[in-house]
Formats: structure tokens, C-alpha cells, sequence
């Protein structure tokens, strides 16, 4: 007896060790298949909503929370064969990279999300995807963009990481052709926000594009508020243009100075330019002969049926013209809603399964077909300014 209860427990302790092995094995392969909605979708938003990256924020957080208003309204997103309302859980990065990192932690851990629209900056992004890899979760930035941002070190793409906007790589290539063929200049002065990636970025594909003559190439910092030193210096100098890749609060103080400093030359910059705060820091009537990349045009209402609701609804609720960032983080929300009604799931695994394969999205920023990298293959815009008012935009190829 005693031999035969020796048996049953050695055969009942490797039982037991078993379960506990087939256990461990359940939780590590279902933690594996991201997260699941419950009554509702809940998708998050790691946003700017302080710091020195706020503004942009701000914009987004307005264009997420008017997607998100209308598609509830409609009775939210099929699934299946039911709808099901967003839940947005809004989170503040603060504009740090190790704040980005935490909340992205929260929103997939203890939120439960199943995508994330956010952050904006290529930094604060990339502080998130470990934790988002992790997790199986997806996240759609709508104005990332570094070209490396959706990729890992290796060159492989980052399976959950998107972006609604175009790289840096683009832009400086679309401004050099502008700058090349329509403004015809053959000398050109550049000004570089170098405290971060953003005016770095496109700084560098711009010189490896353009084939002129770059005069001067000068830096500057974030928050710097004279420029009078390096505009005196360009004064004395023969240029056709001034690239100048950055962002409003920068670029609107240099256009003031350039003008009041008696420079007339072109100024072209990015879409971190396309603000009307623009013009009230550099005042309107300085704000003319200023040129800028965008994937969204005031003016596309014009063409764009999508764009044209958005803008009204966008009106009607805030009382201004829908800046280009509200534009992006609308769109944001839209191709995920894309994505699950294409797989006819709201898991996370699946929502990224489907961002990959989105192709003809019709957005507010045009025709979005995601590429490979989990770029969008989108038109660009460059709109240009007089007397800080849009007055032209030019479609470049």
C-alpha cells in the first residue's frame, strides 16, 4: 500500500506540475494575442497635452474627439455583426519621452486598449512602441515623422507601429522640387531647428535632394527668439530662398525679423508651419512669400468631399479653421475604424493586421494606401501665405 500511495503521489505531483506548465503556457500565448473589447472599444490617446509640444497636442486631442463624436453618433463601429461605441481614454504625456514610455504602459496594461491614437512626435513615439510591442497593441501618429520611426534597428518594420503622415524624407524631397521648379532658385540659405529630429531630418534629405548652391546653413533652438544675428548675415548674401524647416512658434519669429530686416526672398518650410498662429507671430503682412509642406489643405474642401464635412463640423464645434494636425488625428481614428471593420474584429492583434493592409482609405488628408514600412502613400501639398491668409497651393510631383 504504502509503495502504491508513493506511486499516486509521484504520478499526482506530476500531474500537478503539468497544469501549472499548460497554465503558464495558457497565460503566455493568450497575453500574446493583445487586447480584446468589451462592451465598448476603448482606444487610448498618448498625447502632448503639456509641455513644449502642447499646441500640437491640443490639436490633435480636438480632431481625435470630433472623429470619435461622430462615429459614436452613427451608432460607433461594426464589428461583426453589431456596432459598438468608442471609449477614448485620454492620457497626457507631457512632451517627455519617459512619460510617453509610462502611459503607453497604462493605456494597454491597465486600460485595456485595443489601439492608440498618439504621440505626436517621433521622440515621445518612439519612447512607446517597447511597451506597445509588448502588449500587442497598435498606434497611428498622426505627425511622427522621422523615416525610421515605423522601423526596428534591423531595417524590420515595427508590426504595431503606423503613422498617418508622411517621413521627413518626403517633405525635404517636395520641397526641393518646389523649391528647384517653381521658385527657380539656385541659391539657397538654410535655417535647422537642431534640437530635434524633426528640422534635423529634414534638413538632411533636403540637402542630399537639392543640386544648388547652399549658401549658408545655419542652427537654432527650440525657443530661441532672436534671429537677427543670422538673418543680418544672410542679408549680405545673394540667396533665391530660405529653407527653414520647423515649427510655428520658431518660423513665425524668423519671418518677422527676415522681413523687418528688409529680406524678401522666399521663406519654405514644413507642416510644422501650417498653423495661423504662424501669421500672428509674424504678423500678416510680414506672412507673404512663405511656402510650407502640408498633407492637408485648407483649401481641399474644395475637391474632397470628406474634407469638406470635417472642416464645417470642425467650425461648428471649435469656431476656427481645422488646422492640419486636427486633420492628421481625425484621420487617425478613421483608418482603425477601417482596419476592424476589415477584419470584423476589434482585437489588437487584429486591428494591425488590418492597418497593414489598408489601401484607398478616403480621408480628410486624401487617398491613403499604407505601405510596406506602415508608411501612407498620400498626395502632399504645398500651401503658400500672403499676407498670412492661404492664397495658393501647388500639388508637386
Amino acid at each position: 500500500m504504502k509503495k502504491w500511495e508513493k506511486q499516486t503521489m509521484k504520478i499526482a505531483a506530476l500531474g500537478a506540475m503539468a497544469l501549472t506548465l499548460a497554465g503558464c503556457a495558457t497565460a503566455k500565448s493568450s497575453s500574446s494575442q493583445g487586447n480584446n473589447p468589451g462592451k465598448t472599444i476603448k482606444i487610448g490617446v498618448n498625447m502632448e497635452l503639456s509641455g513644449s509640444a502642447a499646441g500640437y497636442g491640443e490639436q490633435q486631442k480636438q480632431g481625435i474627439q470630433l472623429a470619435v463624436k461622430k462615429i459614436n453618433k452613427s451608432g460607433g463601429i461594426k464589428v461583426g455583426g453589431t456596432k459598438k461605441k468608442i471609449q477614448l481614454v485620454i492620457r497626457d504625456n507631457k512632451t517627455s519621452n519617459t512619460t510617453a514610455a509610462s502611459v503607453a504602459a497604462q493605456l494597454v496594461n491597465n486600460d485595456k486598449v485595443v489601439a492608440v491614437v498618439g504621440p505626436a512626435t517621433t521622440s515621445a513615439g518612439t519612447a512607446a512602441i517597447p511597451n506597445m510591442t509588448k502588449a500587442a497593441v497598435p498606434s497611428v501618429s498622426p505627425s511622427a515623422t522621422d523615416p525610421d520611426y515605423t522601423l526596428q534597428k534591423s531595417g524590420k518594420v515595427q508590426k504595431y507601429i503606423f503613422r498617418a503622415c508622411y517621413q521627413n524624407n518626403f517633405q525635404g524631397a517636395t520641397a526641393v522640387t518646389f523649391v528647384t521648379k517653381n521658385l527657380k532658385a539656385k541659391r539657397v540659405a538654410i535655417l535647422t531647428d537642431n534640437s530635434s529630429d524633426y528640422g534635423t531630418g529634414l534638413t538632411k534629405a533636403f540637402k542630399k535632394q537639392y543640386r544648388g548652391t547652399v549658401v549658408s546653413s545655419q542652427t537654432f533652438q527650440e525657443g530661441d527668439k532672436d534671429f537677427n544675428a543670422i538673418l543680418t548675415a544672410l542679408k549680405h548674401k545673394k540667396i533665391d530662398a530660405i529653407y527653414a524647416p520647423g515649427y510655428y512658434s520658431e518660423i513665425g519669429l524668423i519671418v518677422k525679423q527676415a522681413r523687418q530686416a528688409g529680406i524678401k526672398a522666399p521663406i519654405v518650410g514644413s507642416d510644422g508651419m501650417a498653423d495661423a498662429k504662424l501669421a500672428q507671430i509674424a504678423g500678416k503682412s510680414n506672412a507673404t512669400n512663405v511656402y510650407y509642406t502640408t498633407p492637408f489643405s485648407t483649401k481641399a474642401s474644395a475637391t474632397n468631399k470628406v474634407a469638406s464635412k470635417f472642416m464645417s463640423a470642425y467650425k461648428a464645434k471649435y469656431g476656427s479653421t481645422a488646422p492640419t494636425f486636427s486633420a492628421l488625428a481625425y484621420d487617425s481614428v478613421y483608418m482603425i475604424k477601417a482596419a476592424i471593420e476589415k477584419e470584423g474584429s476589434a482585437n489588437s492583434v487584429k486591428i494591425a493586421d488590418g492597418l497593414a493592409k489598408l489601401k484607398n482609405f478616403k480621408g480628410v488628408t486624401g487617398t491613403t494606401t499604407i505601405d510596406k514600412q506602415h508608411n501612407p502613400e498620400k498626395t502632399i501639398s504645398i500651401e503658400q501665405l500672403t499676407n498670412g491668409v492661404v492664397s495658393k497651393v501647388y500639388n508637386v510631383k
